[in-house]
């Protein structure tokens, strides 16, 4: 046999091989350990949603088995998703996230793992052939079979934090590995705790990110991966539509439900909601548009934000499409919202020189700009947005130097409201066309004051308009561009927004 031909062969083996192992973003599918019962795992495409079933002894001791869907992962990484157990039985059977050293059955491992019993821990096994340990504050998940589950590693230490669905992450456990390779192996995993039985467990909004250092400036060193995803607010299932090297932003749901609206590389484009193909929308000169566009109640209009040479100000086109109309010539002017009879729109500026941001309104026909707001010094406003009755402006505004907080006024500026008072900053609230809802994106307490910077671990969180506490809806790695303008679908029940991931 000719020896070329011989290894064209080898190498379609491999290939097909290769492709069989390979399962939704998992590169590899397999068992570690030699269980005596083989486990397997499919992908429902249309969910984004895994199935992994798996045997083996236990993953602890000096050894582990197990079924692992994973991928190779060189430097820090941010791993989340939702694991639930398939049916009832409360031994001590696991699922979780895990980075491992190598596929050898002793390897330095680090994982957050869910038990059969509801208990909540982070194990880890320090060299190879080690005992595994696990620290003193492990968690009980209160029976509940459900959990969302995060592993990150910073360099050579590796964190497991979890979370009651709805609630913020809490961290239960971290720890310095030095013997984990800058390449780990990096997935989901279960193992039944009895080598005579199989378990199951659903896994979805699998999130694998790559965040970038502290110091990283995307205006400077380029933009990371974008993913577009949509997401039931009520159930919190999730699903990526597009994905893309470099810089797409801020998702519209487009009046018939059946497009979204976002802004990439200074354009608008469409792409269904199902994803597919992306549609340039005409804009006429306008081409340097930022992510402040929104479209009007009655879904005729579109206003935009652009930089027409003097910096950015306000346009309103008709949504199909055209030449833009300029409503702002005081720059900069960011817009944010149509008032409920589609006359108006609403904005924040600087103004006379001063670097303080006011949230003014204007009539599209022209006129006097409105200020209604009067900040002092290092007070802020953005995110201004109509209630779908009039009745209210929503915006997040800070206060003296203090964290950013969700606020409504009346349409005349009377009558401000602060809604929440929680330790993280709020950004961008979002009303859903029912107007019970509200949407909007939480950055932790760190931050610089006043800023909704890129690249950062980030909660999207739900609240009632007619008062509650705010609950979870999502864990990211995103920030600015990802809930920036009114993404809620025409029935209310949906939403859409951006995260990222450095490929």
């Amino acid at each position: 046999m000719n020896f070329k031909f011989l290894l064209f062969c080898i190498s379609i083996l491999q290939m097909s091989f290769a492709q069989e192992n390979a399962i939704g973003i998992f590169q590899n599918n397999k068992d570690i350990g030699n269980p005596k019962l083989a486990g397997s795992a499919s992908y429902d495409d249309a969910t984004q949603t895994y199935m992994i079933k798996g045997a083996g002894y236990n993953i602890w001791g000096q050894r582990d088995e197990h079924r692992y869907l994973f991928n190779k992962i060189k430097g820090d990484f941010i791993v989340t998703a939702n694991f639930e157990f398939e049916g009832y039985n409360e031994v001590h059977r696991k699922i979780g996230w895990m980075a491992r050293a190598t596929k050898a059955d002793d390897a330095v491992m680090a994982g957050g793992f869910l038990h059969g019993d509801g208990l909540m821990t982070g194990q880890w096994r320090e060299r190879k052939g080690a005992e595994m340990r696990n620290p003193e504050n492990n968690v009980a998940a209160e029976k509940r079979f459900q959990q969302i589950i995060q592993l990150e590693r910073q360099g050579n230490l590796f964190i497991v934090r979890t979370a009651h669905p709805g609630e913020p992450l809490q961290e239960i456990s971290s720890k310095e590995l030095p013997y984990m390779p800058e390449e780990a192996l990096t997935g989901v995993v279960i193992s039944s705790h009895d080598v005579d039985k199989i378990e199951t467990a659903k896994v979805w909004n699998v999130r694998i990110d790559q965040p970038v250092a502290d110091s990283y400036n995307p205006y400077k060193d380029g933009w990371i991966g974008c993913r577009m995803e949509t997401m039931n607010v009520f159930d919190g299932k999730r699903k990526v539509i597009l994905e893309k090297d470099g810089r797409f932003e801020a998702p519209n749901w487009m009046p018939d439900g059946k497009d979204l609206l976002f802004n990439m590389d200074g354009s608008l484009y469409t792409i269904p909601i199902s994803g597919g193909e992306t549609k340039k929308l005409n804009t006429g000169f306008a081409d340097k548009i930022n992510n402040d566009h929104c479209i009007s109640f009655d879904g005729k209009m579109l206003g935009i934000s652009y930089k027409d040479g003097k910096g950015s100000n306000v346009f309103v086109l008709p949504l199909s499409g055209g030449e833009p109309k300029a409503i702002t010539t005081e720059a900069p002017s960011y817009l944010h919202g149509w008032s409920a009879n589609n006359k108006e729109v609403v904005y924040v500026a600087q103004r006379d020189g001063n670097k303080i941001y006011n949230i003014y309104k204007k009539s599209i026909k022209g006129g006097l700009e409105i200020k209604l707001t009067n900040n002092k010094k290092l007070e802020h406003v953005d995110g201004c947005e109509y209630s779908p009755d009039g009745k209210y402006i929503y915006y997040n505004g800070s206060k003296n130097g203090g964290t950013m907080q969700l606020w409504r006024m009346k349409p005349d500026g009377s009558n401000k409201e602060q809604l929440t008072f929680d330790q993280y900053n709020n950004w961008f609230p979002h009303i859903s066309p029912d107007g019970k809802w509200l949407a909007f994106i939480s950055f932790n307490p760190d931050i610089e004051l006043n800023s909704h910077p890129n690249y950062k671990q980030v909660m999207l969180r739900l609240m009632p308009v007619s008062g509650g506490a705010p609950k979870v809806i999502a864990y990211m790695y995103g920030g600015q561009g990802t809930l920036n303008v009114n993404s809620w679908s025409p029935d209310s029940k949906h939403i859409a927004f951006v995260s990222n991931s450095k490929k």
